[in-house]
């Protein structure tokens, strides 16, 4: 049975004029999309025309990731500064900075809705900050893992981090409970399957794999691509068809799931380290993010091409 292609025509390249672009972010339901900048400011675009829509600026250095909330009123940022800023989307003000980490602010995520920020630092804790309480401090701190925390992602029960440690932990915030599962290699993204059943790794040896998330068994193994040095997101695709990931060679990989077999490369030319991937909630569509600029895939040319 053979895979339909995927996202293998670029519909719209974007330079986003705010230095290295560290993290591309859709918004929930896919209509627009953030960007982090090494000029310390987040910006709101509208990609399929390339618009840009708003910068937000307030952070003293480098911005790394982003979120827009679930309702796309609020936006959650971190970076280098150590701190976490939540935005209001419409007016561009700051309406909370949240300081507490000890080191570079990785990477953050919103719960489910919204009314947590979940972020993960170089000092190797994990904060859990109330968006609706104007207290500035952590109201939960998880100081498991032994190195820098590159990679949250949050569902409505359960934590799911990454670490340079080499460790996946997983905490389930109903009972408290903390598992954590050994990769023997630095971790740079970690990713949940839409039925929260299996988790994506990418490690720092080349290689992504598919974990049963109850057993910790192997179920897949991608390589091809090179990720031996920087922070590399990994995604799947919204039907859970296709893993993806970046690469230090300037390409995203593209995987079929099941076959673990390697059925596309997207080429960024001129482009040594493709970094961060967003993939469209609903299409078969995909943001992704090298050097200077942004780039918008799709699985069928546009018609006004």
């Amino acid at each position: 049975m053979g895979t339909k292609p995927y996202v293998g025509h670029l519909s719209k390249e974007i330079a986003c004029k705010q230095g290295a672009v560290r993290a591309v972010r859709f918004n929930v339901e896919g209509e627009y999309c953030l960007t982090c900048g090494s000029d310390k400011s987040v910006k709101l675009w509208n990609p399929y025309r390339g618009a840009l829509l708003k910068t937000y600026s307030g952070h003293g250095y480098e911005v790394l990731d982003a979120q827009s909330s679930c309702d796309s009123s609020h936006i959650v940022s971190c970076g280098m500064d150590k701190t976490i800023i939540l935005w209001d989307v419409s007016t561009g003000q700051s309406l909370r900075k949240y300081r507490g980490h000890l080191g570079t602010v990785n990477c953050v995520k919103f719960n489910e809705d919204s009314s947590v920020a979940i972020s993960g630092s170089v000092d190797t804790s994990i904060r859990c900050w109330d968006c609706r309480s104007k207290k500035p401090e952590a109201f939960q701190i998880m100081q498991e893992a032994k190195d820098s925390v590159s990679s949250v992602q949050v569902t409505d029960h359960e934590i799911l981090t990454g670490s340079l440690d080499g460790q996946i932990r997983r905490y389930d915030i109903r009972n408290g409970e903390m598992i954590a599962d050994e990769m023997a290699h630095p971790i740079t993204s970690v990713w949940f399957t839409r039925d929260g059943q299996g988790l994506l790794v990418s490690c720092l040896d080349s290689t992504l794999r598919l974990i049963d998330k109850d057993t910790g068994e192997l179920l897949q193994e991608y390589t091809g691509h090179v990720n031996t040095e920087y922070k590399i997101d990994c995604c799947l695709d919204h039907t859970d068809n296709h893993v993806i990931s970046g690469s230090e060679d300037g390409t995203v990989y593209i995987w079929s799931l099941v076959e673990g077999q390697l059925i596309a490369r997207l080429e960024h030319v001129g482009s040594k380290v493709v970094h961060s991937l967003s993939p469209h909630p609903s299409q078969a569509w995909l943001l992704t993010a090298a050097q200077n600029s942004i780039y918008l895939w799709k699985d069928q040319p546009d018609e006004d091409k």
